[in-house]
């Protein structure tokens, strides 16, 4: 004669004591980040590198919800600085520090889910260059998505090109020359010395950042909405 389980589910009780609890986006970025590191080193034989040398340590930084919210005053408007399909970027400045950071949090509406999010960190912690802005931490606090990176204080080169108020002095030739070689710099480190290559879909003004210095920076935008 059959038999039918008295669960109703086809699934023995001791099954259903050995289902594992689901991992949080934390551990899994932090797992991950624990696995690229070992496949870097046994494929190169020694401590991970990119194909420039440099290291490819995972170096972020986690932030608990309320460490961001403190620095933004509660995500005050004064304090946003940028929006798009991804979010809005805020400016903050950590009292203990004094670092200045821009602070993006991801659209809950948005088009990226945990998985793209634990990718984006994973992808942005392993590249390091003077000409791509450093992704310092993330905040993955319940359902909120947060990345923190270094402030660029004189904002995007579209901002320097278009609409220029009277007071606002044009870019001349050499800044120019200078802003564009070191977009260069960057999308060849993205695109032939990163490991594993990244390919920029992404380049415009708006996605150029420039220092106090004028000196070109290139924010990675590895998923581009």
């Amino acid at each position: 004669m059959g038999w039918f389980p008295c669960t109703g589910t086809g699934k023995s009780v001791e099954n259903l004591k050995k289902r594992k609890p689901k991992k949080s986006l934390e551990h899994q970025i932090s797992s991950s980040s624990s696995d690229r590191s070992k496949l870097n080193g046994s494929v190169n034989g020694n401590k991970e590198s990119t194909k420039d040398g440099k290291s490819d340590n995972i170096a972020v930084k986690t932030f608990t919800f309320r460490e961001l919210a403190a620095v933004t005053r509660n995500f005050r408007v004064d304090y946003l600085v940028g929006e798009g399909g991804f979010g809005r970027v805020y400016k903050g400045r950590f009292e203990n520090s004094g670092q200045v950071v821009a602070i993006k949090q991801l659209d809950h509406n948005g088009l990226q889910g945990n998985r793209e999010f634990l990718v984006e960190v994973l992808m942005l912690s392993l590249l390091h260059h003077p000409n791509l802005v450093n992704l310092i931490g993330y905040c993955a606090d319940g359902d909120q998505r947060l990345l923190v990176y270094e402030y660029m204080p004189l904002g995007s080169l579209e901002d320097h090109l278009l609409d220029l108020p009277p007071d606002k002095r044009r870019l001349d030739w050499n800044t120019r020359m200078k802003i564009a070689a070191g977009a260069a710099k960057g999308l060849e480190y993205l695109h032939d010395k990163a490991n594993p290559p990244v390919i920029y879909r992404d380049l415009k003004c708006s996605n150029i950042l420039l220092d106090e210095d004028y000196n070109q920076n290139c924010p990675i935008l590895v998923w581009p909405n």
